[in-house]
C-alpha cells in the first residue's frame, strides 16, 4: 500500500473515532481512534521492515528477504527516512549470499542517510570488509576509520578491532602468480 494512502486511511479512521466520541459512544470511539493511531504508526515504521529486522536478529535471512520482497517500490511505500535503512537491510541479506554484490546497497544506504550513527558505522564496516576482499587496503582503512568514528556507543568495537587485525595479516600475505599465498 502506498504511504500516502496509508496516511489518508489513518486520518479517516482517527476522524471516525473522534466522531464516535462526539456522539457519545466513548468506548467505540477510543477503540477506533487507537486503531487509527496504529495505522498512522505504520506510516513511519513499515511492518515489513520491522519483520525483516526481527528475522535478521534471529539469523533467519530467508524470512527477512521474503519480508523485504513484499516492498515492491520502496520510494512510494516507505517514509523518506527509511530509504537508507531499506538499502542497508537489503545489503546485509545480499552480503550473506554474494558479499561483493552488496557493495552498491551499502553505498546507496550511506548516500540516502540513516538517523542512527551505529547503522552508519555498520554500513561502513561492511564496505571495509568488501574492500578487504577486493584487496584494496587504502579504501578499507578509510572505511574502518570512519566506522570507528561513527560508532559512538562502541557497539561495533570488537568487529572493528578484529577487522584491523585481519588487515595487518593482509600485509604479511602476498598472492603469487600461481594463486598460492606465501608468507614473508
Amino acid at each position: 500500500m502506498s504511504n500516502i494512502v496509508r496516511l489518508i486511511v489513518a486520518c479517516v479512521i482517527m476522524g471516525a473515532g473522534v466522531t464516535f466520541c462526539a456522539f457519545g459512544f466513548w468506548g467505540w470511539g477510543i477503540l477506533i481512534f487507537l486503531l487509527g493511531g496504529i495505522t498512522l504508526l505504520t506510516f513511519f515504521f513499515n511492518e515489513n521492515m520491522l519483520l525483516a529486522q526481527f528475522y535478521l536478529r534471529r539469523e533467519n535471512s530467508e524470512k527477512a528477504e521474503a519480508a523485504l520482497l513484499k516492498i515492491t517500490d520502496y520510494e512510494k511505500q516507505l517514509y523518506k527516512s527509511q530509504h537508507g535503512y531499506y538499502n542497508l537491510l537489503i545489503g546485509l541479506i545480499e552480503s550473506r549470499k554474494a558479499p561483493l554484490k552488496s557493495e552498491k546497497y551499502f553505498k546507496k544506504a550511506l548516500q540516502l542517510g540513516m538517523g542512527m550513527s551505529h547503522n552508519i558505522a555498520l554500513a561502513k564496516l561492511s564496505l571495509a570488509g568488501i574492500s578487504m576482499a577486493k584487496r584494496n587496503k587504502r579504501e578499507a582503512e578509510m572505511y574502518l576509520k570512519e566506522a570507528a568514528k561513527d560508532d559512538k556507543n562502541k557497539l561495533l568495537a570488537d568487529q572493528i578491532k578484529m577487522m584491523k587485525g585481519q588487515m595487518s595479516q593482509m600485509d604479511k600475505q602476498q598472492v603469487v602468480r600461481g594463486g598460492f599465498r606465501q608468507k614473508f
